[in-house]
C-alpha cells in the first residue's frame, strides 16, 4: 500500500492520495496507517471517527472548528458521492490568515484531505446521498465548538452553490463572521 501527499496553496493543508486495488469482486484499500502517515510527516493521534450523510446536492456543513484545548486536526474522506472541501486559515499572524483552500474529494477520486487545527473546515455536497467520514484528533466538546459564517464576504469563498440554494443547519446560518471572532489560534504556537 502506498500513500502520496501534496500540500495545497496553504501548505499545512494536505491532500493524500490512497491506493485502491480492484478486481471483479470490487476493491480493497488501506485508508489509514499510523506508521505510513508518520513516515509522511503526519503524526496526529486520531481519537474519534465521525460520519455524515447529506441527502441533497448543495448541503453545506461548516465552517466549523474547536478551540484549544480541544482543537481538532481532521482527516476527511468520502465513501459515497462528492464534496468540495474548504479549509480557512484562522491563525492570527499567519501569512495566509483569512485565506482559504479547496479540494474536491469524492468516492471516485478516493482522495483524502488533512485539515489541521487552526483552520475552520466545511464542505458542500456535489452529489446526492454523499457520505463523509473523518478522523479527529480531539473529542467533540460543545463548550469549545465554534464556527464562522459559511458565506462571510470577507473570505470570498467560491462555493458552487448560491445562498438561496444552500441547505444549512440553523446553527450554520447564524455563525459570526471571521472579523467578529476572538483570537483562538496564533501562528507559530
Amino acid at each position: 500500500m502506498a500513500f502520496r501527499i501534496r500540500a495545497l496553496d496553504i501548505p499545512e493543508v494536505k491532500v493524500i492520495e490512497v491506493d485502491r486495488f480492484g478486481d471483479h469482486r470490487g476493491f480493497f484499500s488501506e485508508t489509514y496507517s499510523r506508521k505510513a502517515f508518520a513516515d509522511l510527516g503526519i503524526d496526529q493521534d486520531f481519537v474519534q471517527d465521525n460520519q455524515s450523510l447529506s441527502a441533497q446536492i448543495g448541503t453545506v456543513r461548516g465552517l466549523h472548528f474547536q478551540i484549544p484545548p480541544y482543537a481538532q486536526d481532521k482527516l476527511v474522506r468520502v465513501t459515497r458521492g462528492a464534496i468540495l472541501d474548504i479549509a480557512v486559515d484562522i491563525r492570527h499572524g499567519s501569512p495566509t490568515f483569512g485565506r482559504w483552500v479547496a479540494a474536491e474529494i469524492s468516492a471516485e477520486n478516493w482522495l483524502q484531505i488533512l485539515v489541521p487545527g487552526g483552520f475552520a473546515h466545511g464542505f458542500v455536497t456535489l452529489q446526492p446521498d454523499t457520505e463523509v467520514l473523518y478522523k479527529v484528533s480531539a473529542p467533540y466538546s460543545p463548550e469549545h465548538d465554534k464556527g464562522i459564517l459559511w458565506d462571510d464576504p470577507a473570505l470570498g469563498i467560491e462555493w458552487p452553490v448560491s445562498g438561496d440554494a444552500a441547505l444549512l443547519s440553523d446553527k450554520d446560518r447564524k455563525q459570526p463572521r471571521l472579523a467578529e471572532q476572538d483570537i483562538f489560534f496564533t501562528y507559530g504556537d
